[in-house]
């Protein structure tokens, strides 16, 4: 039986079909072959009389071939956990900020008006449904909104998210918890900490962990890094967070103002059922001395209040600043009298950065509202706390009780909730996937798109231990894997808050990055240069030309 959101995207795909087959037929103009370009259709309608303005034609054609490829793509099919289905009780399923009981399960009447809502798109039950507290939902009916470029939301699908009560679920959780215990500890120091190795031990024997293995097994070295091949290159955090940003002629020194360490929340359970029900918890406290981010608690800091592609922006004015070589593929690269500007220069790049976050994060609210509904990992701790503790059961998956960490956690806190970086918790929006992760994976796209990939950064650091100075870095980083650790460090920087799991990154990155590949796709109609396409390297290691 198909979902719902694949009934709903079929219907949008044939009301776009029928539609504009009425319009091209309409203005005279389905006669169009799309196999014939732009210049043979404009020949043929010449030849018809009905050209006055062949430029306006012309932006007409291109775009209604952009709009007649994507449609005929085959359609994306949207598959779940099966959790939703399978708990009647929505444990497995997003509910922050609804009604909830003393054991933090969701209202079933407040949980089904929200379902209708998504079901029926309609802006009026969106304001029928009921709230716990003071916090509002977030933007769910961007699930239901369009763009003009690239793919449609609805018709680019991701990897099943792990189930409820799947291994991997559990290894997720169980490297948060370590990730919780280990925020304050500087990188620099990963490979002499006693937690470090504990971690790296214990999360080397989960079968389904899914972070990255050398030598088959985690080591200090590889500890919650992330899965693209420059991710194991250099220091864990990207040069893109380090280095002085050139924003004009006012250059950026990127010291933070990051957390006070040793301060988490949602660990008492009277305020983790209170900010569940959405009220809004305590407030941050703050180090006086701003730093370089050298810690898991200045990486979630940073992600905390970014505007989700600061960082990319950031990047591309370092790369232009740094006067990083052009993309192989950008038709400037070799030209004698010429340089790009509005196309493929600075200005084009830096608005396509901002440009496909935008459409990215569509892309993951349909999947976040229509399709997924995941539980965040605050939802999930509070079932592993009161499962342990007695005051209800659960049907958790059984490799959380063989690892040692949750009561690692207890020993510390007094509790088995996962200590969060933000006393709000998380956003008001499902966890699959990760928005921060989706439009990480656009914007690098973009980025490798044009510059070039195996350009080494000049002077690279690294941050001290305390974060008060950076010091030379002594090996080699490219810009191809600094952009792609740069993603999962602005990705995996909200798993170190505990407010995303891993498989939330992994699968936002892969769709953040399908969207930005159909938008430059897009785009190259749109060029009068002689271009042969945008030449990078995926996330996953495959070279690619667009």
């Amino acid at each position: 039986m198909k979902s719902y959101s694949d009934q709903l995207s079929v219907g949008r795909r044939n009301f776009l079909a029928k539609a504009s087959g009425v319009v091209f037929s309409a203005i005279g103009l389905d006669f169009l072959a799309p196999q014939g370009g732009v210049a043979k259709g404009m020949e043929a309608m010449r030849a018809k009389g009905l050209v006055k303005n062949s430029r306006a034609h012309q932006a007409y054609e291109i775009r209604r071939r952009a709009a007649q490829y994507q449609r005929d793509l085959p359609l994306a099919k949207q598959e779940t956990n099966g959790d939703e289905d399978l708990y009647p009780n929505r444990i497995g399923n997003y509910s922050k900020g609804l009604p909830r009981d003393a054991y933090g399960d969701v209202d079933p009447d407040a949980f089904e008006a929200m379902l209708v809502a998504l079901r029926t798109s309609r802006p009026e039950d969106f304001e029928r449904i009921p709230l716990g507290g003071a916090l509002k939902l977030t933007n769910p009916q961007a699930a239901f909104a369009y763009e003009l470029e690239g793919p449609d939301s609805h018709h680019v699908s991701i990897r099943v998210p792990p189930a409820f009560n799947s291994a991997q679920q559990a290894g997720e959780i169980a490297e948060l918890y370590w990730q919780a215990l280990l925020r304050d500890v500087s990188f620099n120091e990963y490979g002499m900490h006693p937690l470090t190795n504990e971690a790296a031990v214990e999360l080397s024997k989960w079968l389904d962990f899914s972070g990255p293995i050398q030598n088959n097994g985690v080591s200090p070295s590889t500890l919650f890094r992330g899965a693209t091949p420059g991710d194991l290159d250099g220091p864990y955090v990207s040069q893109f967070l380090w280095k002085d940003v050139p924003y004009g002629s006012t250059p950026i020194i990127q010291k933070i103002r990051t957390a006070r360490p040793g301060i988490d929340y949602l660990v008492d359970y009277g305020e983790w059922l209170t900010v569940q029900r959405g009220f809004v918890g305590r407030k941050n406290q703050f180090d006086p001395t701003p730093r370089y981010i050298r810690s898991g608690r200045d990486l979630s800091r940073y992600v905390q209040v970014d505007q989700l592609y600061t960082a990319f922006l950031n990047a591309g004015l370092i790369l232009l600043g740094m006067g990083a070589p052009l993309n192989r593929g950008n038709p400037y690269r070799t030209s004698k009298n010429q340089i790009g500007f509005a196309t493929f220069g600075a200005p084009s790049v830096l608005d396509l950065v901002a440009r496909v976050a935008n459409c990215s994060l569509k892309a993951a609210w349909y999947q976040k509202w229509l399709v997924h509904r995941k539980a965040r990992p605050e939802e999930f701790a509070g079932r592993v706390h009161n499962h342990i503790t007695g005051a209800k059961k659960y049907p958790l998956p059984q490799g959380i009780f063989d690892s040692a960490v949750p009561e690692k956690v207890f020993q510390r806190y007094e509790s088995y909730l996962l200590p969060v970086a933000y006393p709000e918790g998380c956003p008001t929006h499902p966890a699959y996937p990760a928005g921060h992760a989706v439009i990480a994976g656009a914007c690098a796209t973009v980025l490798k798109a044009f510059f070039d990939e195996s350009y080494q950064i000049r002077d690279p650091v690294v941050a001290s231990s305390d974060g008060l100075s950076l010091v030379p870095y002594r090996g080699e980083l490219s810009v191809g894997g600094e952009l792609d650790k740069l993603a999962s460090n602005i990705s995996i920087g909200r798993n170190f808050a505990g407010i995303h799991w891993r498989s939330d990154y992994t699968g936002g990155m892969e769709l953040g990055e399908a969207v930005a590949l159909g938008v430059l796709r897009d785009m190259r109609e749109c060029f009068n240069e002689q271009f042969e396409g945008f030449v990078l390297t995926k996330f996953d290691g495959a070279k690619i030309s667009v």
